[in-house]
């Protein structure tokens, strides 16, 4: 766990404020919440969470926090130690896993009784929490897959910004031109992710990754799978695709490192609610368009509107009342959400939305203005993936498709037939 790391002059200016409402740091009630996200999430996070403190002086937040695969590595950990937080960030693609473990608390009884508000929350926001038709996590903020783009890098490559309904074939030939043009990558190799193999059969086909009760795959044929993990190799063996290998030895960095942040790409693929430390990283001067995510020829759109993320109560929290207060506030107090910044995504409070508009910076105004053009240009959301996903996505999916793939090994026509024999032997078991 990161313990909070307070200076003595500080604990004495902290011990003396208690004091003076009479509360003892002995009187306090200790909540732990632990999340996963880039510095700025922690800083603005952590900032959030030092407000509520100052306005409920007898609870203590006790915060850990650490990047999107060691998030999950030490919260399974402590699962299995019965040492969970209170308070856990989940994922749309983790949580039925998770629910069908008991690790979970239903949030319905805190709805019920309004120690959770959902008045100025809409359906649609909230429909993404719910596992067996009881609730359990609230949206932190509505989300979909992006591509950003360098508005300056395109301009000075002579490239106008494609439509929304841009195609796959549409972005090869513009990263081939981004790279002969600069020099520079064209974009990440982070677009191998799961993500866009789901997205792909959304979009040339209305499939999915997987079938609707879980037990195989979703769609019958591997030819789209195949003909986009050839068009990445195209890229990286021109040069436009960072490498995957030089991704890999970089390790989990976070957006700060993705080469758009750092100059060397002109486009990236993030969810939009990366924008905010995406533009942070990168510098106010930068000129960033968050665009959709091309689609297959005469295909549907490969966008959904996706719960960026969740605030979860685990089954093994000491304070789950505090925990349900905790998330009440921090989706439906406009000052806390003045200080987020809307960093997890669009705020699915409609009060907290109408109090932000005034005051959104650069990166806040696109990531709305993203937001109001995929309302009405999107696929429907698919089911939560699995339980078995992580296991498919941890011991087949990267491992045995894509690395084999991306560093040459085998074929994608080899890569795409392992990957469906030994996920649907997993997915079936």
């Amino acid at each position: 766990m990161s313990p909070k790391k307070i200076t003595l002059s500080l604990l004495v200016i902290v011990m003396l404020m208690l004091s003076a409402v009479g509360v003892t740091a002995q009187d306090q009630t200790q909540v732990r919440i632990s999340w996963w996200g880039s510095q700025t999430r922690h800083d603005l996070t952590i900032a959030a969470i030092e407000l509520y403190e100052s306005q409920n002086p007898g609870i203590d937040i006790v915060y850990e926090f650490q990047g999107w695969n060691d998030h999950w590595t030490k919260l399974s950990t402590q699962a299995a130690g019965g040492e969970l937080p209170d308070i856990m960030q989940h994922d749309y693609a983790r949580i039925e896993e998770w629910v069908n473990n008991s690790l979970l608390l239903p949030l319905d009884e805190y709805v019920a009784s309004g120690v959770i508000d959902t008045t100025n929350i809409s359906e649609s926001s909230l429909a993404g929490g719910f596992v067996n038709e009881q609730l359990y996590g609230i949206n932190l903020g509505n989300n979909s897959e992006n591509f950003t783009l360098d508005a300056d890098a395109f301009e000075a490559a002579g490239i106008e910004i494609p439509p929304d309904d841009w195609t796959w074939a549409d972005f090869e030939e513009i990263a081939m031109k981004l790279h002969e043009s600069s020099g520079k990558y064209a974009i990440d190799s982070n677009i191998t992710t799961e993500q866009l193999w789901k997205s792909l059969y959304m979009s040339c086909c209305d499939q999915w990754s997987y079938n609707a009760d879980g037990t195989a795959l979703g769609y019958e044929d591997d030819q789209p799978l195949v003909d986009y993990y050839k068009m990445l190799l195209r890229l990286q063996e021109a040069g436009a695709l960072r490498p995957y290998e030089e991704m890999i030895a970089m390790g989990d960095q976070g957006v700060e490192a993705n080469p758009i942040v750092t100059g060397e790409a002109a486009m990236a693929y993030f969810w939009s609610n990366q924008i905010v430390a995406t533009w942070t990283a990168a510098g106010e001067d930068r000129n960033f368009i968050m665009h959709t995510v091309p689609r297959f020829e005469g295909g549907q759109p490969a966008n959904y509107i996706k719960p960026s993320m969740f605030f979860s109560l685990t089954s093994q929290a000491k304070q789950p009342e505090e925990g349900a207060k905790f998330i009440n506030w921090f989706v439906n107090s406009v000052e806390a959400n003045e200080i987020l910044k809307a960093e997890r995504g669009v705020p699915v409070s409609s009060v907290v939305r109408e109090a932000m508009a005034p005051t959104l910076g650069a990166a806040q105004a696109e990531m709305f203005r993203y937001l109001e053009v995929i309302e009405s240009n999107n696929s429907p959301i698919r089911p939560a993936d699995p339980a078995k996903h992580a296991d498919v996505i941890n011991n087949i999916f990267i491992p045995e498709f894509v690395e084999p793939v991306m560093y040459g090994l085998i074929t994608p026509e080899e890569g795409a037939a392992l990957l469906r024999e030994e996920a649907n032997a997993i997915l079936g078991s």
